[in-house]
C-alpha cells in the first residue's frame, strides 16, 4: 500500500485532478487546467490559500508510540473512598488519567506544527471523503465469531463500499459507556453516548481490530470516523472519583458541594438508585442559596417525576479524605450523563475531552471525529427570574475552536450533529467544527415529500444562503441512528417572532414552524401510518422507507408487496438524488441501503417503556447477508424487515437501489458537485418541483431538477444563472436534451418523483464557428 501522492503545486491542476473523469467510459469532457475556475484568494481560508500544495490528509495514521499502559488492580475491599485499592482501581478506568498519559506523548514534538488549524476547512473534508457510510453498533448482524470491528473492516464489505461510491465509514461510539456502581459496571442509558472509558467496549471488538478496520479503509481509499463526547460522560471511573473529592476530578463536571446544613433542602435518594432529580422547587431554592446557575432554557427528556429539572443530587459519600459529603450535577440529557465543565480552573474537563480525539485519532488511526452533544458546553446565571443561559452560549463556541483546532492540528477533520439556528451554524462554522449535519433542510425534505410541496424546501434552502451558510459545509443525510428532528429551532428559537410568506400569508416563525411540525405529524404518523411514532417534542422515530410508505398513503407495513416495493424504491432514490446533489457530504446508513422498516412496538417494549421511541426506528441488519436466520443482532436488537436485500444480492442487481445510487454517486463525483457553489434555487411553476442551480469548480452551471409530486409535470426551469443559448446536456445519460431559451429557462418533462442532474454548454459564438480549423 503505498502513500497518497502531494496535491498539485497549483490550484489550477488541483481542479483538473479534482474534474477528472471517474470512469474511463464517461462521456463527459475535462476542461484544461488553464481554463479552469480559479478561486479567487480572499474568498479562501488560510489552508487554503497558503498551503495550495500539502499533502492530502494521510488516513491511517497511528502516530501514538505504544498504547497507553493499562493498569490492572485487583477488587479488593469495600467500594469506598477510604480504600486505596478502590481509588488506583478507578484511576486504572479513568478517561482523565489516561488522557495526561497520552498527551505527554505530544508535547513537545514536530508533528504538532505541521498542519493549519485556525479555520475550518469544508471543502477538504469533502475532498477527503464526501460519501459517508453511518453505523449503529447495536444494530448490525455480524457473522458468527465476527465482532462489529471486525465486520467493518471486512475487505469484501470494503469492495461493497468502494463498488457503490462510499469513502468513509462513521462507526458511531465504540468505547466502553454506562457506568460503575461500586465494583461493578452498569449499562449504557443512551446507546454508548454515555462514554466512561477511552478502551474500546468488548462487545465492538478490540483495539487490534479498529486499526486493522482502518487500514482496510485507507486501502479501499476510504476513512474512519469516530465519536468523541464534549458535552458528558457517563457515570464512570471520572465521575466517582469526582464524587469521591480526588484531585481535579470534582472540576470536570459542573458539580457543586452543598453544605451539610442544607442538604435538608435535597431530595432523599431511592434505594437502589445513586442520584435523585431535584424537582422545580428545589432547583429554585439552592439557586437562590447560591449554589447552582438554576433553571436552564429547556429541560431535554423531561418526564414528570422522572426528569423535571437538569439537576439531580447524590447520596451521601465518604471522600478519600473522609468527608462525607452530598453533591448536586448538571445534567442536560439523562441522569447518567453528567456534564462536563469547560471553564473550571484546572480545566480536567478540556484535557479529559481532547485525550479521547488524541487517542482516536493518533493511536487508533482514525482520520475524522464527530463531536457530540457539542452544543451545551457552556452555562451562566442569567437575572433573577430568567433561565440560565446554556444554548448559543460563546464558551460553547470557544470550546468547539479549542477542539477542532486540535484535531486539525493532527491532521484530522471534525462534524457536529447539533440542531441549531441556520445564524448559530454560520457562527459555529467560522472556527468550529469543518462541517454541520444539515438539520436545516432534513425536515423540510420531508415536508416537501410528506406534502407534494416544495415551497418549506426552497425557504430553507434559500434562507442558508441569505444567512451565509454554505451547504458545502453540510452533511445531508438520509436515516441515522436519530429521530427525523422537526424540532425547527431556526423558527421557533431564533426567529420566533420574524414574518415569512408562506402559502399565500404573513406568518411568524413560530407559527410556521407549528404549521410544518403538523402537517408532519399528520402525515407520516397516526392512524394512517402507525409504525412511526412521535419522540418527545423533537421530531417522528422512523426509517426513510416508513417516512416515503407514509407519504405513499401506505397504512400497514405487511402489506407492503412488490409493487409497492418498486414505489419506495424510485422515492427513495429521489431523496438520495436531493442530498447528493449538492454541495457537502451524502451520508446514509445501512437501514437506507437495505431499505429497512421499523420495528413493531411490541418487540422493543422493553426498551420503549422509558419513553424512548426511537428504538422502533433502530432495527438490526445483515448488510452483507452473513445470517440470514439471525433474529437479532449479537446486542440484542431485533431483527427488521428488509425491502431491499442484503448488499451482494443488489449489486448482482442492475435495477436494485444500491446499484441505481452508485450510478447517482458515480456522476457527483465526476461533476464534482460536492465542492459546487449553490449559486440559485428559483422559483418553479409546479409546487412539487425542486430546482436547485450549482456553478461547478470548471466554471460551468449544473443544474438539478427534482419532482417530488406523484404526476407528471411539464417543468419551466427558469434562473438568471443560465445563459442564453446555452445546451442542456443530461449528466446521466450524455444526451442533449434542450437549449436555455432568451428567457434565461428551458423545459423538462418529468415523471412522478423523477430527478435528474443537467450541466449547461456554453454557446457557441459565430465567431468560434467562423474560425479557420487549426493547421
Amino acid at each position: 500500500m503505498t502513500e497518497r501522492e502531494p496535491m498539485a503545486e497549483t490550484p489550477a491542476a488541483e481542479h483538473e485532478d479534482r474534474v477528472a473523469p471517474a470512469e474511463p467510459t464517461a462521456v463527459f469532457e475535462t476542461v484544461p487546467a488553464e481554463q479552469a475556475h480559479q478561486p479567487d484568494p480572499t474568498e479562501v481560508n488560510y489552508a487554503e490559500y497558503f498551503h495550495p500544495a500539502r499533502p492530502r490528509t494521510l488516513r491511517h495514521r497511528a502516530r501514538a508510540r505504544s498504547t497507553v499502559r493499562r493498569r490492572s488492580v485487583a477488587q479488593d475491599g469495600p467500594a469506598s473512598g477510604d480504600n486505596p485499592v478502590y481509588v488506583s482501581w478507578l484511576l486504572a478506568q479513568s478517561m482523565l488519567s489516561h488522557a495526561d498519559e497520552l498527551a505527554r506523548q505530544f508535547s513537545g514534538q514536530g508533528s504538532m506544527w505541521q498542519n493549519p488549524f485556525a479555520s475550518p476547512g469544508p471543502r477538504h473534508a469533502v475532498e477527503t471523503a464526501s460519501v459517508w457510510f453511518t453505523a449503529y453498533p447495536i444494530s448490525l448482524i455480524t457473522p458468527a465469531g465476527t465482532s462489529f470491528l471486525g465486520t467493518l473492516g471486512d475487505t469484501d464489505l470494503w469492495q461493497a463500499f468502494e463498488t457503490i461510491g462510499i469513502e468513509a465509514v462513521h462507526t458511531g461510539p465504540v468505547k466502553k459507556a454506562g457506568g460503575i456502581s461500586g465494583w461493578q459496571p452498569t449499562p449504557s442509558v443512551d446507546g454508548h453516548f454515555d462514554r466512561i472509558s477511552n478502551e474500546l467496549d468488548p462487545a465492538f471488538g478490540t483495539e487490534d481490530e479498529f486499526r486493522a478496520m482502518c487500514g482496510t479503509a485507507t486501502w479501499h481509499g476510504g476513512t474512519i470516523i469516530d465519536d468523541i463526547v464534549p458535552g458528558h460522560t457517563g457515570k464512570g471511573a471520572d465521575f466517582r472519583l469526582a464524587e469521591l473529592g480526588y484531585g481535579d476530578y470534582p472540576g470536570i463536571y459542573h458539580m457543586v458541594e452543598i453544605e451539610p446544613a442544607d442538604w435538608s433542602l435535597l431530595p432523599e435518594v431511592p434505594p437502589g438508585q445513586d442520584s435523585a432529580n431535584l424537582d422545580a422547587a428545589t432547583e429554585e431554592q439552592l439557586e437562590k442559596a447560591g449554589y447552582i446557575v438554576g433553571r436552564l432554557q429547556r429541560v431535554i427528556f423531561f418526564r414528570e417525576g422522572v426528569k423535571e429539572t437538569n439537576w439531580s443530587a447524590t447520596a451521601e459519600v465518604t471522600g478519600v479524605d473522609g468527608v462525607a459529603r452530598r453533591w448536586v450535577y448538571l445534567h442536560y440529557f439523562k441522569d447518567g450523563q453528567p456534564s462536563v465543565n469547560w471553564l473550571d480552573p484546572t480545566f480536567a474537563g478540556m484535557r479529559m475531552v481532547i485525550g479521547d480525539a488524541l487517542h482516536s485519532l493518533a493511536d487508533l488511526g482514525t482520520g475524522a471525529l464527530r463531536l457530540d452533544a457539542n452544543g451545551f458546553l457552556g452555562v451562566e446565571k442569567s437575572a433573577a427570574g430568567t433561565p440560565g443561559w446554556s444554548e448559543g452560549h460563546p464558551l460553547s463556541e470557544a470550546a468547539n475552536h479549542l477542539i477542532a483546532s486540535m484535531v486539525r492540528k493532527v491532521g484530522g477533520f471534525t462534524f457536529q450533529e447539533l440542531n441549531l439556528t441556520v445564524d448559530d451554524i454560520r457562527a459555529a462554522s467560522e472556527a468550529g467544527a469543518d462541517l454541520s449535519y444539515d438539520f436545516v433542510n432534513r425536515p423540510a425534505y420531508h415536508h416537501a415529500l410528506a406534502t407534494a410541496d416544495t415551497e418549506f424546501l426552497r425557504l430553507t434552502l434559500r434562507t442558508a444562503h441569505e444567512v451565509g451558510v454554505d451547504p458545502a459545509s453540510l452533511v445531508h443525510a438520509l436515516q441515522n441512528h436519530d429521530e427525523l428532528t422537526y424540532e425547527l429551532v431556526h423558527w421557533t428559537a431564533g426567529h420566533a417572532d420574524a414574518v415569512f410568506a408562506f402559502r399565500g400569508e404573513e406568518i411568524t416563525g413560530g407559527e410556521l414552524a407549528d404549521t410544518i411540525r403538523r402537517d408532519l405529524c399528520e402525515k407520516l404518523t397516526g392512524p394512517d401510518a402507525p409504525y412511526n411514532l412521535i419522540f418527545t417534542t423533537n421530531g417522528i422515530a422512523c426509517t426513510t422507507a416508513t417516512v416515503i410508505a407514509a407519504s405513499l398513503g401506505i397504512s400497514a407495513l405487511d402489506d407492503i408487496g412488490p409493487g409497492d416495493v418498486a414505489r419506495i424504491r424510485q422515492v427513495h432514490l429521489l431523496l438520495v438524488m436531493f442530498n447528493a446533489f449538492q454541495p457537502g457530504v451524502f451520508a446514509l446508513s445501512g437501514w437506507d441501503l437495505l431499505g429497512m422498516l421499523t420495528l413493531p412496538p411490541e418487540r422493543v417494549f422493553d426498551l420503549l417503556s422509558g419513553g424512548d421511541t426511537r428504538w422502533v426506528s433502530r432495527p438490526a441488519h445483515d448488510l452483507m447477508g452473513h445470517r440470514p436466520d439471525a433474529e437479532a443482532s449479537s446486542s440484542g436488537m431485533p431483527r427488521g424487515r428488509s425491502l431491499y436485500g442484503p448488499l451482494p444480492e443488489q449489486l448482482a442487481d442492475e435495477t436494485s437501489f444500491v446499484r441505481q445510487m452508485q450510478a447517482i454517486l458515480a456522476v457527483r463525483k465526476h461533476c464534482g458537485v460536492s465542492t459546487a457553489e449553490q449559486i440559485d434555487v428559483p422559483d418553479v411553476a409546479h409546487r412539487g418541483l425542486l430546482v436547485m442551480v450549482h456553478r461547478l469548480d470548471d466554471g460551468r452551471i449544473e443544474v438539478t431538477v427534482l419532482n417530488f409530486a406523484d404526476e407528471h409535470v411539464d417543468a419551466a426551469v427558469r434562473s438568471e444563472h443560465l445563459e442564453p443559448g446555452a445546451t442542456v446536456r443530461d449528466l446521466f445519460s450524455g444526451e442533449d436534451v434542450g437549449t436555455v431559451d432568451d428567457l434565461q429557462g428551458f423545459r423538462l418533462e418529468m415523471t412522478p418523483f423523477r430527478a435528474t442532474a443537467l450541466v449547461l454548454e456554453p454557446p457557441v459564438s459565430a465567431a468560434d464557428d467562423e474560425a479557420p480549423a487549426p493547421a
